[in-house]
């Protein structure tokens, strides 16, 4: 038997300096994004270098509510308010801001910029997506690169395009030529060169899912798998193309059932718990109507339950409706070590979701079953999966899990893996908490590789001397560079430790 005492999953720790106080992070493409207080501009960090230093800042187009980062396509895309209307935006070319190119084109989707943008070459790009109702949530596969958007009572989904643009680079060159005889400069004739290699993104809105019963708080989206979360409940679709052009089935609503509900409008009706796995979820009171909205030639959509969850507060046990309040839903595809991540298909995929008292982990693929119950000491706040561990933040504390993820994966690709030379322990065996790292005002965290990241405030200051703290502040704010105090925001990064994921090993 194997003691271990006192085990760290974090091999350093170092504070990202920033000029303002951050008010949203994510990460991802090597990089810390950072929405600063006020939500109206964004700095990106590079947290793959010493110091992490500032990567380019660009200013956004109303206040940031949400952000969200794709590594396929390398975009950004954001819930904007402004006068009090709700905007969805995707920020494409971001890291062409770095080199002080400070052109920005705005544009809606699925029209092309034309006639400056083909002198200028490739800039960034701001693409307006217009909705029939106010976005909530949004959410990018990481395989493919498709944005999922979340409305009142309908999901958005918008699959990502690459532009062919052949005929544009021979428009660049043939205006390249015109312009370097007369009046171009040579860096803007190294602009319009190195325009050839990039392709121009796009979006294209190809499915709606109805969903009339059913009021989307958080969304997932990965390989086809569509991950729903409402208040006290989750469910995860599976989204096939078929070739058969099908003309899309509506459920119509049950005119016995709305008197029902008519009926027991004046009762306090409470759902008990409820899991149903595979086709059984199908049996779950949500209805769900898809509609295709993209090219005819491109076929149709079939639409598959995977899993139903209800979590319901238990009223005669004490058990108040704040602690059943679901958040951290996420669906993470785990590669093997013979698979890339450019594959369409992971050998795994999984599923979280958590209560701020106990964590949900599934597998999808290769049969829906639950893989882990995560019982937590104290009030979690947020938490986030990754292939070996999971990092999990409370009020002042950080706490990391075992997953059995690679587990999952080495029995798919060696189900005989167990012989006399080599072994893998089961996926079913009980997780185990790591030590715990304090903190001080935790409010978020987020992972990218090997490295978590959180972000931190403290407000324990009297009020004399937050005026005070205000005052300097102000002043330091100057500088270029500057490390957040503790009356502010602190970002830390904290890499792990090189875990290689070897099956055979």
């Amino acid at each position: 038997m194997v003691h271990v005492y006192s085990c760290h999953p974090f091999s350093s720790q170092r504070i990202v300096q920033v000029e303002q106080e951050p008010g949203l992070v994510c990460c991802g493409g090597g990089a810390l994004f950072v929405v600063v207080s006020g939500g109206c501009k964004v700095e990106a960090y590079s947290v793959e270098e010493e110091g992490c230093p500032l990567i380019c800042r660009f200013p956004t187009m109303g206040t940031v509510k949400s952000i969200k980062y794709s590594k396929i396509g390398d975009y950004l895309v954001t819930i904007e308010e402004k006068n009090d209307a709700t905007y969805l935006r995707a920020y494409t070319n971001w890291r062409f801001q770095a080199a002080e190119r400070a052109r920005v084109g705005v544009r809606l989707l699925g029209h092309l910029l034309r006639g400056a943008s083909l002198r200028s070459g490739i800039q960034t790009e701001i693409i307006e997506i217009p909705l029939s109702e106010r976005p909530g949530a949004v959410a990018c596969c990481p395989i493919t690169g498709d944005l999922l958007v979340a409305c009142e009572t309908t999901l958005v989904l918008f699959t990502l395009r690459r532009q062919n643009q052949e005929s544009l680079i021979q428009s660049q060159h043939i205006l390249h030529s015109t312009w370097r005889t007369s009046q171009q400069s040579p860096s803007q004739d190294d602009t319009s060169s190195s325009a050839v290699n990039v392709s121009i993104l796009d979006f294209e809105r190809s499915v709606l899912l109805h969903l009339p019963k059913f009021k989307p708080k958080q969304v997932a989206l990965c390989g086809g798998y569509v991950a729903v979360q409402a208040e006290v409940e989750v469910l995860v679709l599976k989204l096939d193309a078929s070739q058969e052009n099908k003309t899309p089935e509506f459920s119509a609503p049950d005119p016995s059932h709305e008197d029902l509900l008519e009926d027991q409008a004046e009762f306090l009706i409470i759902p008990r718990h409820q899991e149903l796995l595979g086709d059984r979820a199908r049996d779950c009171d949500i209805s769900v109507s898809i509609e295709k909205t993209g090219l005819e030639g491109r076929g149709q959509c079939t639409l598959s339950y995977v899993l139903f969850r209800r979590l319901t507060p238990d009223f005669f046990q004490g058990c108040s409706v704040e602690e059943t309040q679901l958040h951290s839903l996420q669906l993470h595809p785990l590669f093997t070590s013979n698979q890339s991540v450019s594959e369409e298909e992971p050998a795994c995929i999984f599923c979280y979701f958590s209560l701020p008292s106990t964590g949900y982990l599934y597998s999808l693929k290769g049969g829906i079953e639950l893989l882990s119950t995560y019982q937590y000491p104290e009030k979690v706040l947020e938490a986030v999966l990754t292939d070996y561990l999971l990092h999990v933040i409370t009020k002042g504390a950080l706490q990391s899990f075992t997953v059995h993820c690679a587990a999952v994966a080495a029995r798919i690709e060696d189900p005989y893996i167990d012989t006399t030379m080599k072994a893998c322990p089961p996926s079913n065996m009980e997780v185990c908490a790591l030590r715990s790292q304090l903190f001080i005002g935790l409010r978020s965290v987020c992972a990218f590789g090997h490295r978590v990241i959180l972000l931190s405030t403290a407000d324990s200051d009297t009020p004399e001397e937050t005026e005070r703290s205000t005052q300097r502040r102000g002043l330091q704010w100057k500088t270029p560079v500057y490390c957040c105090p503790t009356s502010s925001g602190e970002l830390s990064v904290m890499p792990l430790p090189n875990i290689l994921f070897n099956p055979n090993s």
